[in-house]
């Protein structure tokens, strides 16, 4: 008796929670949510999605939108769901019944039947202050690693007792810290002891990528290079060639951008010779980036090797 007084009272609330869609049955409708979205959009529409990683796929046109596990979520509109029938309602707004019928007869989903779903942009997300990794008691792995990667023992104590690398406390990673000229840290990246993992601390400055100062200041050379270890080969070659890697200054580049350069010859500005050390590609990447971004408008070709005017011509 309750059960047949319970229904009687969901009939009139909501009926049609209990009577099938028109044009299609329950069947229909179970039928079509065992459809995922990774086998649909790959069966039906293989332009519409591309590989971002090992186990996850990405929409081309929203490449916020990521399907892994059987689950699909869009993160920039905060959406998701596990089948390809939710996909096409709430995303690609395409009427419920349209939807049902062509993943149950094995065919696309029609043009969207429903306006489009116009939901507010996302918030910008508030960048944390920039924070250094705390560190580990010793730096032993972080130096081990260098070593064995063929830096020089007095080039990586050099940098450990500027404060511009050390051992992080929770993964053991190398962390290479770049600091502006009063001695703060403004910048710092990971490199993994262990694997290929890089990345930059977040909120980092890129105009103040890791360095290190030649002990002169003086010095009228810097040789720059993308990486910091690719930095710390310069200073260990230097050193083996000549006895002393003090006479040079050395600047990573945080991949090609200017900002470094640009700013370590205003902080330097005794400097009159710049030693690019990149690839072919990063050369031609710089070259066209650094296009008016020199101090006092000058560029820099991104040559091998560069003559930059000091101090007295700058004015």
């Amino acid at each position: 008796m309750k059960d047949k007084y319970f229904l009687s009272k969901l009939r009139a609330a909501a009926p049609s929670l209990l009577t099938p869609m028109p044009g299609v049955s329950k069947e229909q409708v179970e039928q079509a949510r065992r459809v995922d979205l990774l086998t649909y959009l790959l069966t039906y529409e293989p332009d519409a999605v591309k590989k971002s990683s090992a186990n996850e796929y990405c929409l081309v046109e929203h490449d916020s939108l990521k399907i892994s596990n059987g689950k699909w979520h869009w993160h920039s509109r905060d959406i998701g769901g596990k089948d390809a029938l939710t996909f096409l309602v709430k995303v690609r707004g395409v009427g419920f019944v349209d939807a049902v019928r062509s993943l149950c007869g094995g065919f696309a989903a029609p043009a969207s039947s429903l306006p489009p779903i116009n939901l507010p942009p996302p918030k910008p997300k508030e960048p944390k202050p920039f924070a250094l990794p705390p560190p580990f008691k010793d730096n032993i792995r972080v130096t081990a690693y260098l070593q064995g990667r063929g830096i020089d023992s007095a080039v990586i104590e050099k940098c450990i007792q500027a404060g511009t690398l050390y051992e992080n406390k929770n993964f053991h990673n190398a962390v290479f810290v770049g600091m502006d000229t009063t001695g703060k840290p403004r910048f710092a990246c990971v490199r993994s002891t262990v694997n290929n993992t890089r990345l930059d601390i977040e909120s980092s400055d890129k105009r103040y990528c890791f360095s290190i100062p030649a002990n002169n200041p003086e010095a009228r050379f810097v040789m720059v290079a993308e990486a910091p270890i690719d930095v710390m080969s310069l200073a260990t070659l230097r050193y083996m060639d000549a006895g002393t890697a003090g006479d040079y200054h050395y600047l990573s580049l945080g991949c090609s951008s200017p900002l470094a350069l640009a700013q370590y010859l205003t902080d330097h500005p005794k400097i009159e010779h710049v030693i690019v050390c990149l690839d072919n590609e990063r050369r031609t990447e710089m070259r066209g980036a650094n296009q008016g971004n020199a101090p006092n408008g000058r560029a820099f070709e991104g040559a091998a090797y560069i003559h930059h005017q000091g101090a007295a011509a700058r004015g």
